[in-house]
């Protein structure tokens, strides 16, 4: 049997046209990975998802976008094998890899065979928080998605391998909290431009909750705000939301 800790249900995303096995404790993909998935502005050419737990950033983007090769980057192998799993749940394995390995460690990714530059596009949900700055969950697989290691360098390091797997010109989209935009912004300097910025609202009168910051490898050209999402209102999503969570529609297209 199972151990209760590795038990997994199967959800349905993208008015189920991706279906995902996930665990059924601790961190599940939801609107922030189909939020993630619509802001790639990629429609062939080689998709990293860095830190894809169980994959539904990159599958997502490979439903929507035929022409996209996609390799799902993961350190933890009980997330990674459910996300070769999803891959092959979703008749993707012709067009998904997945590679195990902990992509802030160059040594790690030389070892895996992750060559630098070799991303078109790469998009990533970093681990939000430092853990002696906050309460993480005691779930251990909740906690390494939403929070650095100890003794790490936090979104800088992430941001570091991001740029190294990203060719030059490349594109990179994230999402992240609100709160953290000037630690993002920080972390992309020297590394991406261009970069644009959209804020994501629960309901028209609350505060951003996150944030999508996309921008180009190398590129000086200046920082961009872009009209904000609203997510919610009345009772369910607006109507932009509603067509990005069914896969109709993507950030760009809105």
């Amino acid at each position: 049997m199972t151990p209760k800790a590795e038990q997994t249900a199967e959800d349905a995303i993208l008015g189920g046209r991706l279906r995902l096995r996930q665990p059924a404790q601790g961190h599940r993909a939801g609107t922030d990975a189909i939020l993630l998935a619509a802001a790639i502005g990629l429609a062939e050419g080689v998709l990293c998802d860095a830190g894809a737990g169980v994959g539904a950033v990159g599958l997502a983007a490979a439903v929507t976008r035929p022409g996209l090769r996609v390799t799902l980057v993961e350190r933890d192998s009980f997330t990674a094998g459910l996300a070769r799993a999803n891959a092959a749940l979703n008749g993707l394995e012709g067009r998904v890899s997945v590679v195990e390995a902990d992509l802030t460690r160059a040594s790690a990714r030389r070892a895996a065979e992750l060559a630098d530059g070799f991303a078109d596009c790469l998009a990533t949900n970093p681990p939000w928080l430092a853990p002696d700055r906050a309460r993480v969950s005691p779930h251990a697989r909740r906690a390494a998605a939403h929070a650095h290691e100890e003794g790490g360098d936090g979104i800088d390091g992430w941001m570091r391998a991001a740029a190294a797997l990203t060719r030059p010109g490349g594109q990179l989209a994230l999402i992240h909290r609100a709160d953290h935009l000037a630690e993002v912004l920080g972390a992309c300097e020297g590394r991406f431009g261009a970069l644009s910025v959209l804020a994501i609202h629960p309901r028209a009168k609350d505060p951003a909750h996150r944030i999508i910051v996309r921008g180009v490898k190398g590129s000086r050209a200046p920082l961009r705000l872009l009209p904000p999402l609203i997510l919610h209102e009345g009772a369910g999503f607006t109507r932009q939301a509603e067509a990005l969570h069914r896969g109709e529609a993507l950030l760009d297209d809105l």
